[in-house]
């Protein structure tokens, strides 16, 4: 089985605007970021990889599996961090948010529990447990997030913009945590500043992949032509 992320000629089309034209990417290094304006095709992109989104044209694999399956059938390969945490968390409690996905793969609800509970206790969280989410800041509520994905051990993670709402500290804190993690990370971010430690950076632009390599060369790049476009 592949263990990247594959698209051949993939379109897609929403309300009669093509939003990505044409992609032709292999995506196998472990730190991948993708930035680009507003509007540029970012998001939409991600949405793809675990079936939040269906090409309208072309071929996708991630990791030899379709994401045509939809988001439940890849939560084993896919899991999704968005920009806001509440528009994630959807229980009471931290324990009942983090058993969610386990319970969705087939885990028993004492299995489930136990898992979660291992997983709390891995990240020195477990007096979190029966804490109600709406009780925690906007960093520990990303937290959960984050540890709910990971209790389900997915290949990927995809993170969308995860940290424009946190304070410096706890965003620096957050990204230096996922760095060390072993899944592959693919994060959309415009703090540019966060993907320079990684393996790879897309830019997109109208729904083309404008630059594509290290993150010292394509950010420079993208500075550039904005600067420029800042400056007419």
């Amino acid at each position: 089985m592949t263990l990247t992320i594959e698209l051949n000629q993939v379109t897609l089309t929403r309300d009669d605007q093509t939003v990505l034209s044409d992609l032709n990417l292999t995506l196998s290094e472990r730190r991948i970021g993708l930035i680009g304006n507003n509007g540029s095709g970012k998001s939409s992109l991600v949405r793809l990889f675990n079936g939040l989104l269906q090409p309208s044209q072309g071929h996708l694999q991630v990791r030899g599996h379709n994401p045509v399956e939809g988001p439940e059938a890849m939560a084993d390969q896919v899991g999704f961090i968005f920009q806001n945490p509440d528009h994630q968390l959807i229980f009471p409690t931290v324990i009942e948010e983090l058993m969610f996905g386990l319970r969705n793969q087939g885990l028993s609800k004492s299995d489930a529990r136990e898992r979660a509970e291992h997983c709390l206790r891995e990240h020195h969280r477990l007096d979190w447990a029966e804490r109600p989410v709406h009780s925690l800041s906007e960093g520990q509520k990303q937290w959960v997030c984050i540890m709910a994905v990971l209790v389900m051990n997915p290949a990927v993670l995809i993170l969308d913009e995860p940290f424009s709402a946190l304070d410096l500290p706890t965003r620096q804190f957050l990204t230096d945590w996922l760095l060390g993690l072993p899944q592959q990370l693919i994060m959309i971010s415009h703090d540019l500043d966060v993907l320079a430690a990684f393996d790879r950076v897309l830019w997109l632009e109208q729904g083309q992949v404008r630059g594509d390599g290290s993150p010292e060369t394509v950010i420079a790049d993208y500075r550039a032509a904005c600067n420029g476009a800042f400056s007419l």
